[in-house]
């Protein structure tokens, strides 16, 4: 018996929606019982509607106010913890482990925010008190600080079900800074999503918050978005999968009358540099940690360490014999969708048959379709820098490895590089030294510069940036993970001449809130004194 899955907005589940697709058992590929329908433009229109309703509570709510509910959705998500696990390992073939892992990161990251906007010093207040003695005219009293912009649509990524989907890091920056949320999910996850939703709606029932704060809409056609996109109360978007449908989203928001940021992580390489010294010394274990890295997940992970590049030394043979070894045996797996499986298998097809490029070793081929294997192919800095398309993103457990003749050359090949996520270097402290151009070029092409580590595995701290120049994202200003998330979704507003009785409390003389504030230049958390 089919049972319906219908958008939730405002906390009440229902669609004018015709179309539908049915959420998927991964593994074997049979539908599940629950269809879920295709958000109507009725639909997405009601849910963009309630939200800007909601906004103007929403935007007035304390930090405490918000403190308070991401903390009450980090306990709602424990309490459904094992239900989620056990559906989103369902529809995803994500191993229980994996998926128990990425719950703790979801509940963390919203406890990390409810931190944030608790202690309030988030806020960036700016104070500058005036001068009403100054001549030939007084300096008026000027005061800012960030403000909420409004609706925020979200799209889940497909390859997390959990910390970049419903109750992920995008939602929990908005939702702390004031936003509505109207989530768009992921068709390969949509009865994981609608039970995370009940869990988001659960705590905003426990804390008065409006049910408007946060709203599901469903879909696996892309109009579904794009309509979501075009809708005039939307202010701002969050995004992360892959080039193609980033930049469709971007384009179409840019088009609007009035256009609206759109925050999208798209994807990226994340090269790995291995320095001579370090491949001398550590050959068998950097060989080792960097195919784990590479197949971690069957390496859908927008961190995927997709490029290794080293200088020619009298270690590379043996570096080589243990990198060949351990892809050769790394198991392959079931990947997220049908879709996602079918572009890995064509992208190694299309390394497989580029003349340029080596197969140096591969994983096992499978008798069923449905798994795919790891691939490691090779090539020189010449031709690599002549087809550009290497460097694009193979989403899976694939990499190009690039041999530089000479300091000279490794760098040659970190100028011509676009914008990625992450890359890593390796080396020892005296060579890293020596290898400092190196790492001036690298940080002005990603968003995090990894010493002797492996890119994969974002750890969810305030300092962290998930981020990185196009087209790693589409605004190298910003990162989707760690506290700095949340300025996403705000804009500075500044008070000139404004009455105590209407500043908000963080601005206020008093400084009820006992946040810290630069007050004529100096920071302070202290109260003005007249």
């Amino acid at each position: 018996m089919n049972v319906d899955g219908k958008q939730i907005i405002n906390g009440v589940s229902a669609t004018t929606g015709t179309e539908f697709f049915y959420a998927v058992e991964r593994v074997k590929g049979n539908r599940l019982d629950t269809r879920f329908f295709n958000a109507s433009k009725a639909d997405i229109d009601m849910a963009v509607t309630v939200a800007q309703q909601a906004f103007e509570v929403t935007r007035r709510k304390s930090g405490l106010e918000k403190a308070l509910f991401l903390e009450a959705i980090a306990s709602e998500l424990e309490k459904a913890g094992p239900q989620i696990v056990e559906m989103a390992c369902l529809e995803t073939a994500l191993p229980t482990a994996r998926i128990e892992g990425e719950l703790l990161r979801t509940v963390n990251q919203a406890r990390l925010f409810a931190k944030l906007v608790r202690d309030g010093n988030w806020v960036e207040a700016k104070i500058d008190t005036g001068d009403p003695d100054r001549k030939p005219a007084p300096r008026p009293d000027i005061r800012s600080m960030q403000r909420p912009v409004g609706p925020i649509a979200v799209f889940g990524a497909s390859n997390f079900p959990l910390a970049f989907s419903a109750a992920g890091g995008d939602t929990v920056s908005a939702i702390a800074a004031g936003c509505p949320v109207i989530f768009k999910a992921h068709p390969g996850h949509p009865a994981t999503s609608e039970i995370v939703t009940r869990a988001i709606l659960a705590a905003a029932y426990a804390t008065g918050m409006p049910a408007a704060y946060f709203s599901l809409l469903q879909g696996d056609k892309a109009e579904v978005g794009i309509a979501l996109t075009n809708s005039v109360g939307i202010k701002a978007i969050a995004f992360t999968g892959s080039n193609r449908v980033g930049r469709l989203i971007f384009n179409a928001a840019a088009a609007r009358p009035e256009p609206i940021p759109v925050f999208a992580e798209m994807g990226s390489s994340n090269p790995v540099f291995l320095l001579p010294q370090a491949m001398a010394e550590r050959y068998e274990a950097i060989a080792a940690a960097y195919t784990n890295a590479l197949t971690l997940g069957v390496g859908q992970f927008c961190t995927n360490p997709g490029m290794l590049i080293h200088e020619s030394t009298g270690a590379q043979e043996r570096f080589y014999e243990n990198l060949i070894n351990n892809i050769n045996a790394a198991q392959g797996g079931v990947m997220l969708t049908d879709a996602i499986a079918h572009a890995y298998a064509k992208g190694v097809a299309g390394r497989h048959a580029n003349e340029a490029l080596e197969l140096l070793a591969q994983g096992e081929l499978p008798q069923d379709e449905q798994l795919q294997v790891p691939a490691l192919f090779k090539t020189n800095l010449n031709t690599f820098l002549e087809q550009p398309q290497l460097e694009e993103e193979l989403f899976g457990p694939s990499a190009i490895v690039v041999a530089a003749r000479s300091k000279a050359e490794m760098i040659n090949f970190a100028e011509g590089l676009s914008g990625h996520l992450t890359a890593t270097v390796h080396g020892t402290e005296d060579e890293l030294i020596l290898y400092k151009p190196l790492l001036e070029i690298l940080e002005t092409k990603v968003g995090r510069l990894i010493i002797n580590g492996y890119p994969t595995g974002v750890e969810v701290v305030e300092p962290m940036v998930h981020g990185g120049p196009y087209p790693a994202t589409s605004d190298a200003r910003t990162t989707s993970v760690g506290t700095g998330a949340i300025y996403r979704f705000t804009r500075p507003v500044c008070y000139q001449g404004m009455p105590q009785a209407l500043l908000p409390d963080e601005l206020k003389d008093g400084n009820p809130l006992g946040i810290w504030r630069s007050i004529n230049g100096q920071f302070e958390n202290t109260s003005i004194s007249k």
